[in-house]
Parts: structure tokens; C-alpha cells; sequence
């Protein structure tokens, strides 16, 4: 096997002067790239430096102290920084070649199988150092957030045409349970990040990548982020039935691992974490939309906007048991952005 160390600068990047070849992948939040080089026509690895601001060694960390513990679901790490390249961090993975990142119900339905395997782990399995959030806010601080701009809230609802739908008495219930020692203590390791992006099939194995993110926190974490949260570059058509049936693969996967849901009360909780989840993302690219200037294209965050406006209303709609008539949202729900 190469030197891998070799082909990387003394500053953390590829060194191009000892490649064959290089392609990018896809480009961090900090605007870093993902790479995959190739040493030799015949040999290549994918390099990914620091792509999240804060996030320095913490995948390596992942892979030292957590990835251990679960079955070979992940790409071998080749290589990584010394810890005294702080901001300049890197690792090398093995090439598990193409990945398709094209929505399929059976590959998601396979990661929520896994999914239930780690969720299934007690938090004494984990290092006491693993945090309890990752780069987004806990559903307990979106929670006060949203009840701080109530008012905006409800204007999103109506404008939606939900306006018959008040989250007020389940976001205070939310909360409430969220400040008990039951909820903490329910904590669960969760990847963090794992939308459509970070999952696919290497032939017919599945991988789950970019595990820098892992903390603990409530299995609906995970469970949204796979069923219904929004990616502007990984778009999903999420249905009701298969969104039930995710659920319900979930209960019967955590039961073989010991771990048992009351089905209709997985169902409740999942449809509340996902409405509030979504009516904050709905926020967040309205507020995207209105600066003009994102980090995604205009018509990517409308696509995104479209694909949770689906899903808030289908989680609410199963939330309160009523036929989407019944709800009174029109057809035409999803055609306009909110303040257009």
C-alpha cells in the first residue's frame, strides 16, 4: 500500500506534484473539497480535509473510540492528520468507488435496520466525552426558539394554508418531556447528519459516511434526518406509507436488539419531533431566500422548501389523525414559497 502521508503538503492538502489524478467530490461547508486522488491509474483514495468549522479530529475521533462497536458499515480510514494540525486537519478513507446518492426505499429502509443497532447501544457503551449535539441546535433550543416567534410560526401555518393547526400545547408538552431525567437518560448514539448524502450502496453493501458529527441525543434525531429531513442537493420523495413503513422496520429491528417501541406512540413522537423540526427548517430557507445570498442556489433552497412543506404537512397530518381535507391545506400548498 502507498505512503499516504506522502501526498499530503505539510499545510494539509493534496500534493499534486505526486498524483496521478484528481476529481472532486463534492465541496465542505467551508468550502474545503472532498477529493478522490488517484496514486496510479489503478489506485485511488478519497481525501477529505476539515469541511465543517469546529469539527477538527473529530471523525478520527469517531473511528478511534465509537465505530469499533458497530459492524463494517463505514470506509476504512487509511490515514489522518497529527493532532497538532489543528485547523488544518485531514483523512484519507478507502475508494469504495461511484456512489449513487439517487433516493431508494430499500437502501433507506436497510439504513434505518442499522440505524436501530446502534440506537440500540446504552449510553454506557460511549465515551463520557461524546458530546450531546452536533452542528445543529437540540430540539429542546429549536423548541424555545420556536415558541420565542410564535407569531411568525402562525403566520407560516396559515400562509400555508394549516392555519387550523396550533403546535403551542405540543411544543410546551415537547418540552417538558425533554426536561426530565427519562428523556436524558434515553439518549442514543446518533450519526448527526445522516441525510440521503451519507448513506449508499457500494455494490449491493450498504456504507454509512461522515460520521464527524455523532453525538448523543433522541432516536428521532436520526430517524428524521433519514425520513424527512431536506437536503437541497439530496432531494427524497418521502410518502406516507413509506414513512410507516420506516417506522415500523425501526420498532422491529430495535425489538431483535432488545430494545422495545409501543408503535403508536413511536408514531406520535416521531410525527411532533418531525412537524417542529420541519416548521424550524422552514424558517432557516425562508430566511436563506430572503438574503439572497446562500450558500445554495435560489433554486435548490425552493426545491428544498417544496420537499418540507410536504412532509410538515403529511407529519401533521398523521400527528392529528385527520384526512388532509379535513386539515384544509390547498392542493396547491407547495407552489409559491412562503413570501414570495
Amino acid at each position: 500500500m502507498d505512503n499516504l502521508r506522502d501526498f499530503i503538503t505539510s499545510d494539509g492538502r493534496l500534493d499534486s506534484r505526486y498524483i496521478h489524478k484528481r476529481e472532486t467530490l463534492y465541496q465542505g461547508m467551508n468550502g474545503n473539497l472532498v477529493e478522490r486522488f488517484y496514486t496510479a491509474p489503478d489506485r485511488s483514495y478519497i481525501f477529505k480535509p476539515l469541511t465543517h468549522p469546529g469539527q477538527d479530529g473529530r471523525e478520527s475521533w469517531v473511528y478511534k473510540h465509537i465505530l469499533p462497536r458497530l459492524p463494517a458499515i463505514y470506509p476504512r480510514l487509511l490515514a489522518r492528520s497529527g493532532p497538532r494540525q489543528e485547523g488544518q486537519g485531514w483523512s484519507i478513507f478507502e475508494d469504495l468507488g461511484p456512489l449513487s446518492h439517487e433516493f431508494d426505499a430499500d437502501t433507506m429502509l436497510k439504513v434505518v435496520k442499522e440505524m436501530a443497532l446502534w440506537h440500540a447501544f446504552p449510553q454506557t457503551a460511549w465515551p463520557a466525552d461524546l458530546p450531546f449535539a452536533g452542528q445543529k441546535p437540540r430540539i429542546e433550543s429549536i423548541v424555545e426558539e420556536l415558541r420565542e416567534r410564535q407569531e411568525e410560526v402562525s403566520e407560516l401555518l396559515t400562509e400555508l394554508g394549516l392555519a387550523g393547526i396550533c403546535l403551542t400545547e405540543e411544543m410546551t408538552e415537547l418540552l417538558q418531556t425533554a426536561a426530565t431525567p427519562g428523556f436524558q437518560a434515553s439518549q442514543v448514539l446518533c450519526h448527526g447528519d445522516l441525510h440521503l448524502g451519507n448513506y449508499a450502496l457500494a455494490g449491493d453493501k450498504l456504507f454509512i459516511l461522515d460520521w464527524e458529527h455523532a453525538h448523543l441525543n433522541t432516536p428521532y434525531w436520526d430517524l428524521y434526518h433519514v425520513l424527512d429531513m431536506s437536503h437541497p442537493l439530496f432531494p427524497k420523495q418521502m410518502t406516507p406509507i413509506l414513512r410507516e413503513q420506516a417506522l415500523n422496520a425501526y420498532a422491529s429491528e430495535s425489538s431483535r436488539h432488545g430494545k422495545a417501541w409501543d408503535r403508536g406512540k413511536l408514531r406520535k413522537e416521531y410525527c411532533l419531533f418531525a412537524a417542529v423540526f420541519s416548521v424550524w427548517m422552514l424558517l432557516l430557507i425562508r430566511s436563506d431566500l430572503k438574503r439572497g445570498k446562500a450558500i445554495w442556489p435560489v433554486p435548490l433552497l425552493k426545491a428544498q422548501w417544496h420537499e418540507t412543506v410536504k412532509s410538515l404537512a403529511k407529519c401533521v397530518e398523521c400527528l392529528y389523525r385527520r384526512e388532509a381535507e379535513t386539515i384544509g391545506y390547498p392542493s396547491n400548498y407547495t407552489d409559491k414559497v412562503v413570501g414570495e
